[in-house]
C-alpha cells in the first residue's frame, strides 16, 4: 500500500485496533506530530482456526523511501515473530510480503502487535522511522456455552411455597464477548415426573433460576425429580450444552398421628405419685424421626389441677401417662381424663388438593384411685419460733396440733426426725417439743440467720403405718455470751513498722459485739511507758511502741471491752525485731517479759544481794578466836571419799569446826575467809538454812564466786583454816572461830533473809525437805551452779581479778583489817 501524510491518521487508528484505550490515545498524538513523514499504517484481519494451507501470505508492506537506497530489505518484529507465540509470522526481506505459518486459536491470542522496518541492506541502518502494524484474529463460532455445574442435586421441602426454587443455573461462553456467538439462552428440556410444572427463568447474560406453580409436591408420589437443562448460544451454527439437575423432595407435616386405641385404663394408689402409669401409642404416615412425624400430647379435660403429665417417649413415640400430684380420696373412685395427639411441626395441607380440613384425633383414659391410709396433717407445714440463746433446759418450744381423717388421734405417736445438734425431745403422746439442753446461737448447726431448724413426724396406727411431718423453724435471739478475743494472740513487731494491728473477735451479734474499748491490764503500770493502744474503741486496735525497745519478746495485758461491757484479759504475745521483705523476723529475739512480778523479782534479787555483800564486808574485819575441841577429838574418823558430788546431808548442828579447803597453785597456798564462812553454814545446816543456801547459791552464785561446800565425818577438828585472796596479794592466816559466833552471824542473817521472804509473799514456815544431791554418775540437777564450781580446778589463777565489785570489797576488808591491827 502506498498513500500520503494525509492518510496516516485514518491508518493509525485502524492500526491501534488491539491495544488498549490508553494506549492508543498515546499513539495517536505522536502520530500527529509524524503527520508530515512518509508511513503507511495498516491493519491486517485472518480467520482463526485457518485450515492452510501454510505458509499463507497475509499482507505486503511498502515504503515510499524505498527508491533512495540502491538495495534494501524489510523486517518485522514483535508478538506472533520474536515474542510468544513464536514462529507464528514472518515477512519476505526482499519484497515485504507476510506470511502466516499456523493456525490461530483467538481465544488463546485475539490481537497481535508487529512493528516493522526497512534497513539499507549493505549497512543494516534504518533508512525511514519504524511502523507497526496490527493483526487481528477474527472469531469463529468455536467454543460450546457451558453451565459452571453441569450436574446439580438439591434438597427441596415438600411443603415449599410456590416461586422460586433454590436452584441456579450459571453458564459461560469463550467466544468474543458481546458477539453472538457468546449471546446464551437458557431453557428445559425434559422434567421427571411432569407434575407440578417447573420452568426455568432466565435473571440475566449468564444467569437462570428454577421455578414451579400451579401445584404441590407429593413425597408420597414423588421422591425425586429429575430436570435436564440447556443453555445455547446465537452463533452461526449456534452450540449448547446441557446440565442434569435432581431434586430430592424432603418429607413435612402432610399426615395427622392417630391413636392406636380411644380408650386406656390405669389404677393408682391415694396420694401416690407415679411415673408412666401407662402408655398410649399412634401411627403417624410421615417419615419417622422427622419433625413432620413426631408426636406431642395434650390434655383436652380432666387435668384442671395439673395432676397428671403426659410426655413423648422420644425412641418409640408414645405418650407417657404419670401422676405429679396425688389426690385426697374418702372412698375408690376413677377419674376420667381425654388427651389429643399432633406433630411437632405444623400440618401443610396442599391448597390445589380439596377436602375437608384435619381434625386431631383423641383417646379416653380412665384412673381407678384407690383409697389408703393417709398420714397425720399437722395444722401448719412449717412454724416459727422464737426464743433466747442460754435459756435453761425444760423450756417449751412447739405444741404439735394434728388431724387424721382415718386414724384415731389419740393413738398418733410424735418423734424427732431431725435434730442436728440434738437439743430437742418430743413428749410421744402430746406432741410438746421441749429442750434438753441450752441453745447456743454460735453453734454451726445454726444457719447464718439465727435460725435453728428441727422436723417433728407424727406417725399413726394404720395399714400400713403413715407418718405426717412439720418443720419448726426456731428464730434464736442473741444474749451476751461470748467475751471478746483477740484473733491473733502474737504479732511481729518489725522495726521499720510505726505499728501493727489489733484484731478482735467477738462470736455474739450486734448490740454484744464491736465496737470494742482497747486499753492495757492495770495490775501491770509499766506496760504504759512503753506501749500504748491508738484508737482505744473501734472493731479493732494498733499497738504502737512509745520508747524504743530492744529486740526481744514483750508481753503486753490487754483488756478488751464489748458494747455491753463485758471484759475479757487478753495477753498478746509481741515480737520485736528486724524484718525481711515478707515481714517475717531475720532472726528469732530473746525472750523478755515486761511484767511487774518480774521486774519486782529482779529488783529484790538484786536488793538481796547488795545486802549479803555488805554482811560479808562487815564479818571480814573482825578477829577470829580459837574454839575449844570437843571431847570426842580422840575418836576421829576419817572417811574416804572416792567421787565427786555433793555435800552430806546435816540435819543436826556440828559440835565442832571443820577445817577450810586449802588450794595449792603454783606452790601457794591459799585459804579462802569465805570459804570458812560457808563451810560455817554447812554444818549449822537446817531446814531453813537450807532454804538460805539454795536461794544464795541460785541467784548470787555467780556474783559472789564459788562457794563450795564440803562436808566429812571429821570428828573432833577444832581449826578452820581460812583463806582470803586479794587483788594486791594472797594472805594466809589461821584464826580460831567459836561455834557460838558463827551460829549468832548466821541465825542474824537468816533472820533477815526470812524477813525478805516474808515480804515476797512466802511462808517462813515452809518445810523443805532434806535435798539429795545428785552424783556425777546421774548428773547434776542444777547445771548452771557446776558451772562455776571450783571443786576440780587445777588453776585459779582467775581469783587475783574477779572484777571492779570484788575489788572494792577487798579495799574495805582490807581497810578493816588494817584499823583493827589483824594479823594473820
Amino acid at each position: 500500500m502506498r498513500g500520503t501524510a494525509a492518510l496516516l491518521l485514518l491508518a493509525a487508528s485502524a492500526a491501534l485496533a488491539c491495544v488498549d484505550t490508553g494506549y492508543r490515545r498515546t499513539k495517536r498524538e505522536e502520530l500527529l506530530k509524524r503527520a508530515k513523514r512518509r508511513w503507511v499504517l495498516s491493519t491486517i484481519e485472518i480467520t482463526e482456526e485457518d485450515e492452510g494451507p501454510f505458509p499463507k501470505e497475509i499482507s505486503q508492506m511498502y515504503n515510499d523511501q524505498i527508491d533512495k537506497v540502491a538495495k534494501t530489505k524489510f523486517r518485522i518484529r514483535g508478538a506472533g515473530v520474536t515474542e510468544e507465540p513464536m514462529d507464528v509470522f514472518s515477512i519476505d526481506e526482499d519484497n515485504g510480503k507476510v506470511y502466516a505459518h499456523k493456525a490461530i486459536d483467538r481465544e488463546k491470542k485475539s490481537c497481535f502487535h508487529i512493528q516493522f522496518d526497512i534497513l539499507d541492506k549493505s549497512t543494516g541502518e534504518p533508512i525511514d522511522y519504524e511502523l507497526s502494524f496490527d493483526v487481528e484474529i477474527k472469531d469463529l463460532n468455536d467454543n460450546d456455552p457451558k453451565f459452571l455445574r453441569p450436574k446439580i442435586i438439591e434438597s427441596v421441602k415438600e411443603n415449599a411455597e410456590e416461586g422460586y426454587l433454590a436452584v441456579r443455573l450459571q453458564a459461560m461462553d469463550p467466544d468474543q464477548p458481546n458477539s453472538p456467538n457468546s449471546t446464551m439462552s437458557f431453557s428445559l428440556v425434559s422434567q421427571t415426573p411432569a407434575e407440578p410444572k417447573i420452568e426455568l427463568k432466565q435473571m440475566d447474560d449468564r444467569t437462570a433460576q428454577l421455578t414451579y406453580n400451579g401445584g404441590c409436591f407429593d413425597y408420597d408420589k414423588a421422591k425425586v425429580y429429575n430436570i435436564i437443562a440447556k443453555v445455547q448460544d446465537h452463533g452461526t451454527p449456534p452450540r449448547s450444552s446441557t446440565a442434569s439437575i435432581t431434586l430430592k423432595i424432603l418429607d413435612t407435616n402432610t399426615h395427622l398421628p392417630t391413636f392406636k386405641e380411644t380408650m386406656y385404663h390405669g389404677e393408682v394408689n391415694e396420694m401416690a405419685v407415679v411415673k408412666d402409669v401407662l402408655r398410649v401409642a399412634v401411627e403417624d404416615k410421615d417419615s419417622p424421626n422427622t419433625p413432620g412425624w413426631q408426636a406431642k400430647y395434650s390434655f383436652v379435660s380432666g387435668n384442671e389441677n395439673e395432676n397428671y403429665e403426659i410426655v413423648t417417649d422420644p425412641k418409640t413415640n408414645e405418650g407417657i401417662f404419670s401422676v405429679i400430684k396425688g389426690k385426697d380420696f374418702e372412698r375408690t373412685t376413677f377419674t376420667h381424663v381425654q388427651i389429643k395427639v399432633e406433630n411437632v411441626e405444623p400440618l401443610f395441607k396442599c391448597p390445589y388438593k380439596p377436602g375437608p380440613a384435619a381434625k386431631h384425633s383423641t383417646a379416653n383414659i380412665t384412673i381407678k384411685v384407690i383409697d389408703v391410709n393417709d398420714p397425720p396433717v399437722f395444722d401448719k407445714d412449717k412454724t416459727n419460733v422464737h426464743q433466747k440463746e442460754e435459756d435453761p433446759p425444760g423450756k417449751t418450744v412447739f405444741v404439735s396440733k394434728v388431724t387424721d381423717v382415718d386414724s384415731d388421734i389419740s393413738k398418733i405417736k410424735f418423734v424427732i426426725l431431725d435434730d442436728p445438734a440434738d437439743w430437742m425431745k418430743v413428749d410421744p403422746n402430746t406432741g410438746i417439743v421441749s429442750t434438753t439442753k441450752k441453745m447456743d446461737r454460735e453453734s454451726p448447726f445454726v444457719d447464718e440467720n439465727n435460725v435453728y431448724t428441727i422436723l417433728v413426724g407424727a406417725i399413726d396406727n394404720g395399714e400400713p403405718m403413715a407418718t405426717g411431718t412439720a418443720t419448726v423453724l426456731i428464730h434464736l435471739k442473741d444474749i451476751n455470751d461470748n467475751k471478746p478475743m483477740l484473733l491473733n494472740n502474737s504479732v511481729t513487731f518489725c522495726a521499720h513498722l510505726d505499728e501493727v494491728p489489733v484484731k478482735v473477735e467477738d462470736s455474739d451479734a450486734d448490740p454484744y459485739s464491736a465496737p470494742f474499748s482497747f486499753a492495757f491490764d492495770e495490775s501491770d503500770k509499766k506496760v504504759s511507758e512503753y506501749w500504748e493502744l491508738v484508737p482505744t474503741f473501734g472493731k479493732e486496735s494498733a499497738l504502737r511502741m512509745v520508747k524504743t525497745l530492744a529486740y526481744g519478746n514483750y508481753s503486753v495485758p490487754l483488756v478488751i471491752e464489748d458494747q455491753q461491757n463485758m471484759k475479757s484479759t487478753e495477753t498478746l504475745l509481741v515480737v520485736v525485731c528486724e524484718c525481711g521483705k515478707s515481714n517475717t523476723c531475720l532472726k528469732q529475739p530473746l525472750s523478755v517479759d515486761v511484767s511487774g512480778a518480774v521486774i519486782g523479782l529482779i529488783l529484790g534479787s538484786l536488793l538481796l544481794f547488795l545486802l549479803l555483800l555488805l554482811i560479808f564486808a562487815c564479818n571480814c574485819g573482825k578477829k577470829f578466836k580459837k574454839l575449844p575441841i570437843g571431847s570426842d577429838e580422840g575418836t576421829q574418823t576419817l572417811i574416804k571419799y572416792n567421787q565427786e558430788g555433793g555435800s552430806a546431808e546435816c540435819k543436826t548442828e556440828p559440835s565442832m569446826l571443820l577445817p577450810a579447803t586449802t588450794t595449792t597453785t603454783n606452790n601457794i597456798t591459799v585459804t579462802d575467809g569465805q570459804q570458812t564462812l560457808q563451810n560455817a553454814k554447812t554444818m549449822y545446816t537446817t531446814e531453813k538454812t537450807n532454804v538460805f543456801n539454795s536461794f544464795y547459791q541460785n541467784n548470787y552464785g555467780e556474783e559472789m564466786g564459788t562457794m563450795d561446800m564440803h562436808s566429812g565425818g571429821m570428828r573432833g577438828a577444832g581449826m578452820y583454816n581460812d583463806t582470803w585472796t586479794h587483788r594486791s596479794g594472797t594472805y594466809m592466816g589461821t584464826s580460831q572461830y567459836g561455834l557460838s559466833q558463827v551460829d549468832q552471824h548466821i541465825s542474824e542473817h537468816l533472820h533477815r533473809k526470812l524477813q525478805i521472804l516474808s515480804a515476797a509473799g512466802q511462808s517462813e514456815d515452809v518445810g523443805y525437805q532434806p535435798h539429795e544431791y545428785a552424783y556425777e554418775g546421774v548428773g547434776s540437777r542444777s547445771q548452771s551452779l557446776d558451772q562455776i564450781s571450783l571443786g576440780n580446778l587445777d588453776d585459779v589463777q582467775f581469783l587475783n581479778d574477779l572484777g571492779p565489785r570484788f575489788k572494792t570489797l577487798g579495799q574495805i576488808c582490807q581497810q578493816a583489817i588494817e584499823e583493827k591491827n589483824i594479823t594473820f
